[in-house]
C-alpha cells in the first residue's frame, strides 16, 4: 500500500478531501506515526483505489483473451467466456439466495460495482434493462466485444433468470443487458 498523507493538517480542504475519500472507500487508516505536537494518522489506498491506478490489467487481459481465442473454436470460445461469468457469480450467490427478483437485480448491480463497474436498471417496453455507466471489462471489449458474455452469464446467475447482452460496441461503447 502507498502511504497517502499523514494528518493533522493545516488546511481544512485537505481534511475534507480525506474524509470524502474514506467515505467512498478509497482510503483507510493504516496506523499512527508520532508527530511533533501530536500523533499523525497514516492513510493508505484501499484495494479498490489501487485498481483504479493499475493500467496493466487492460493490455494483459487483451493478450490473455487473444491467446485463448486463437486456440478455441467460436463455440468453445463463447462457452468459455460464459463459464468465466458463471464462475465469478458463484461467490455472490449466497447474497441473493431466497430473494425476490427485484432484490436479486439490486444484488447484481452491487456485484458489478464491486467489480469496478456501475449500472442502473430501467423498465421500458415491458422489460427490464440494465444499463452500464462503467464497464469492468472495457479494456477488453474494444478488441473482444464477445467478452460481454462474461457479464451476461454473471448477471443471469445472480438475477436467476436469463439476461441477454445487447451492448453497443465500437467508438462509443455502451453496456446494455435485457432481463428476459
Amino acid at each position: 500500500h502507498r502511504d497517502l498523507h499523514s494528518f493533522p493538517t493545516r488546511r481544512s480542504s485537505d481534511l475534507s478531501r480525506l474524509v470524502r475519500w474514506e467515505r467512498d472507500g478509497l482510503v483507510h487508516p493504516l496506523g499512527v506515526r508520532p508527530g511533533f505536537r501530536k500523533p499523525h494518522v497514516l492513510y493508505s489506498l484501499t484495494a479498490e483505489a489501487e485498481s483504479l491506478f493499475s493500467t496493466a490489467y487492460g493490455p494483459l487481459l487483451h493478450h490473455v483473451l487473444t491467446v485463448i481465442h486463437r486456440r478455441l473454436s467460436l463455440q468453445e470460445w463463447r462457452a468459455s467466456l460464459r463459464e468465466v461469468g458463471r464462475t465469478a457469480a458463484k461467490e455472490h450467490l449466497d447474497q441473493v439466495k431466497g430473494k425476490t427478483l427485484s432484490q436479486r437485480i439490486e444484488g447484481a448491480l452491487e456485484t458489478l460495482k464491486e467489480l469496478g463497474g456501475d449500472a442502473t436498471v430501467q423498465e421500458g417496453e415491458g422489460k427490464l434493462t440494465i444499463y452500464g455507466n462503467g464497464c469492468p471489462l472495457s479494456a477488453a471489449t474494444a478488441h473482444h466485444p464477445e467478452a460481454c458474455l462474461i457479464v451476461e452469464a454473471l448477471l443471469s446467475e445472480i438475477v436467476g433468470v436469463p439476461v441477454k447482452e445487447r451492448c453497443q460496441h465500437g467508438d462509443a461503447p455502451r453496456c446494455r443487458f435485457e432481463i428476459t
